[in-house]
């Protein structure tokens, strides 16, 4: 007799779960059908966005008449805009170092305003009055802000123009954080050597009348590096290219008797200045007879074979000049081991006006 109530139970339990069931699958329709409208206004709002972009859901609340600038992929693959970043990196790891800072990622590491805040005091001279640890958005952007007015007041009389915010900035934008070292590397003349050319393409995202229209904007890093060192101090070297390019040979023939004096003892002889130091062995050596000591094998590729090899090289031979008191060229290793002429030979007249006098 217990038992028979028991069907009563199992219809009341069926009937709950297919009503609970009625409930997730209306739920769900409810959200396929907002996704798909959602879907829909994005594709109608930004029928000309660029393959492999994506339109992110802010973009879609974005106020009337604002932008939004994001970096096209193609560009962050780019091998010259990599290059470019990754001397900027070093650059800035290079200055900072006595305070530890190690930047591993531009977007990342500078959005916040510390190592641009310890970059510009430690190029300028100067301390800004700005707490040092911040962790609030309000009190990053604070900092940004006294930062990039210094930054600003320091380079607008001498015709730079500002292509940075403390939005951009602190919006990880890429692009507004690479112009803003190049400006900085240029502008106190760091002894890096910028690469040429170097372009990225933006997406700009503006809202009109309540529809998102998109455009594709190539934007100009870096130019020649005759362009670029027209705002450093000029070196002898320059001078000289600039105000007699037909005595380059003249120089050239005077270099090689410069470095077969010294090479010649360990009975090697150069001929051709660009191909000859391009993979760094003979700097070394030529730095260890200039200096007077032996440089360990153990040190440097004596015979290196891949591009990597060469460039580590090269940047040894850098430090040894370094270590003898010498700056840093401003010539990169690379350009020196892609056979860059101008490069190598202001490398090379560097070591001649500092060891002319050497036996």
């Amino acid at each position: 007799m217990s038992a028979t109530p028991q069907p009563a139970k199992m219809k009341k339990d069926e009937s709950f779960l297919g009503k609970l069931g009625g409930t997730l699958v209306r739920k769900k329709k409810s959200k396929e059908v907002s996704d798909l409208h959602e879907e829909g206004k994005n594709a109608i709002n930004a029928p000309m966005l660029p393959t492999g972009t994506e339109i992110h859901p802010e973009d879609t609340l974005m106020e009337e008449n604002a932008e939004r600038i994001m970096l096209d992929p193609t560009s962050r693959e780019n091998l010259k805009f990599k290059d470019l970043l990754k001397v900027l990196i070093d650059w800035i790891n290079s200055e900072l170092e006595e305070d530890r800072i190690i930047v591993k990622d531009l977007e990342e590491d500078c959005y916040d305003g510390q190592v641009l805040q310890k970059l510009f005091e430690k190029l300028s001279g100067r301390k800004l009055n700005v707490a040092e640890v911040t962790q609030s958005e309000i009190g990053q952007k604070q900092k940004l802000q006294t930062v990039l007015e210094s930054v600003n007041e320091m380079l607008r009389p001498h015709g730079w123009t500002i292509e940075w915010s403390v939005d951009s900035i602190h919006s990880k934008n890429l692009v507004a954080i690479v112009y803003l070292l190049v400006a900085l590397a240029m502008h106190f003349q760091a002894p890096i050597r910028l690469p040429e050319h170097v372009s990225a393409q933006v997406v700009v995202v503006k809202k009109r009348e309540g529809i998102l229209q998109t455009a594709l904007v190539t934007k100009e890093l870096t130019s020649t590096t005759e362009m670029m060192m027209g705002r450093f101090e000029r070196d002898a070297f320059d001078t000289l290219l600039d105000h007699a390019p037909d005595k380059l040979n003249v120089v050239k023939t005077s270099l090689i008797t410069f470095v077969n004096k010294h090479l010649n003892k360990l009975n090697l002889e150069v001929t051709e200045l660009e191909s000859q130091f391009a993979d760094g062995v003979y700097l070394i050596l030529l730095m260890g007879l200039l200096e007077d000591y032996f440089v360990p094998l153990f040190n440097f590729f004596l015979t290196p074979e891949s591009f990597e090899q060469k460039v580590h090289n090269v940047a040894f031979a850098f430090e040894l000049m370094q270590d003898g008191g010498l700056k840093k060229p401003k010539a990169r290793p690379e350009d020196v081991v892609n056979l860059n002429l101008k490069s190598t030979l202001r490398v090379l007249y560097n070591l001649f006006t500092n060891y002319k006098n050497s036996e």
